[in-house]
């Protein structure tokens, strides 16, 4: 995977500008921060964060992949407000659970979500080494 960045632009803080890779292309659906048995443990969109990213994890190792691998996501936040309040947070556990792999990503407010209690769900693009 290369990753993109046009000469004399500053480095993207947590996520690349491009990325160009080779593989089969594996798309997750929206994920969201409920448990294996699809129940909310949390109203608190940094605990739903953190379990949405378990829960991609978990998805990417079913299908072959990996958090290395992924080359796109795709958030969209109810409380945009809470997140900018907290991006340091959100970054560390970005980067306990993903790693130092920062994918193409864009981040989009959105007013609710199909699943009423989230506060996250997230799209993701991975390769399949």
């Amino acid at each position: 995977m290369q990753h993109i960045l046009p000469k004399g632009w500053p480095r993207p803080k947590g996520y690349s500008n491009g990325v160009i890779a080779e593989g089969k292309m594996f798309f997750l659906a929206g994920v969201v921060g409920w448990d294996e048995q699809e129940k909310f443990t949390s109203d608190d969109i940094l605990d739903q964060f953190h379990q949405a990213l378990l829960n991609i994890r978990s998805i990417l190792d079913a299908g072959g992949s990996g958090p290395e691998h992924i080359t796109r996501m795709t958030w969209y936040v109810t409380d945009m407000e809470g997140y900018r309040n907290r991006l340091a947070e959100f970054g560390a556990i970005y980067q306990k659970i993903i790693g130092k792999n920062f994918p193409v990503m864009a981040c989009i407010g959105v007013s609710s979500l199909v699943e009423r209690q989230a506060k996250i769900e997230i799209e993701v693009t991975a390769l399949i080494p």
